[in-house]
């Protein structure tokens, strides 16, 4: 299975944190929409540990949700997956996440931080978030119809209080949700097309999101 190996030759990064309980196709067209718009040389997919704003809610476990990540992601040459968060014990911080990517790269290397456009409201409640704005650029993500003129506020706010550095991008496929695909798959729906394949036959192996687990 291809993960994240140290390397100098990359001039600009995304990372693309998530629970993916499961990954489906909006996460990959996302990724994909990233990459082209701003001439990504890598992204990396890194499954959450035990992220802080899940606390208390029942999460798939992490192995899971690493090796779906992996089929999803295993035929585009520009996508790799990180173990980094679900290895790393305790609560999972992105600007740690962040600091320990940066050390396989060059140190001229660009990061940008992947993210939905909702969670832009709560950034400023992150842990360190004035050391995380300094050390890579955000992409907010919409999908169709999101208020832009409200998150256009939000990323102008965060400019002049930071000095950072916040795009954002409409991507259709956002409409998916991992938990309207579990939901379909207890109540005995089909996800095909919502998820990749290999991702399907995955979930319908192991009986995962299923009652009769």
């Amino acid at each position: 299975m291809r993960t994240i190996e140290p390397t100098t030759n990359i001039k600009k990064l995304a990372i693309m944190g998530g629970t993916f309980d499961p990954i489906h196709i909006g996460h990959l067209m996302t990724a994909e929409e990233v990459r082209n718009e701003f001439g990504i040389d890598q992204v990396v997919f890194i499954p959450t540990g035990q992220p802080p704003h899940k606390k208390g809610k029942r999460v798939t476990d992490s192995e899971h949700r690493y090796l779906m990540s992996v089929l999803a992601t295993v035929e585009n040459p520009s996508f790799h997956v990180s173990r980094i968060e679900i290895d790393r014990p305790g609560m999972t911080y992105t600007v740690d996440t962040i600091k320990e990517i940066k050390k396989l790269y060059a140190p001229d290397t660009k990061i940008y931080f992947i993210t939905g456009a909702d969670a832009v409201h709560e950034i400023l409640t992150w842990n360190r978030v004035d050391e995380l704005m300094k050390i890579c650029e955000f992409v907010a993500v919409t999908r169709p119809g999101y208020k832009r003129r409200q998150l256009k506020g939000k990323v102008d706010e965060l400019k002049q209080s930071y000095e950072c550095r916040v795009h954002y991008l409409e991507v259709p496929a956002l409409a998916i949700s991992s938990s309207d695909i579990r939901e379909r798959v207890r109540k005995d729906k089909p996800i095909k097309y919502l998820v990749t394949e290999a991702v399907e036959k995955y979930i319908q192996k192991f009986e995962l999101y299923s009652d009769n687990k």
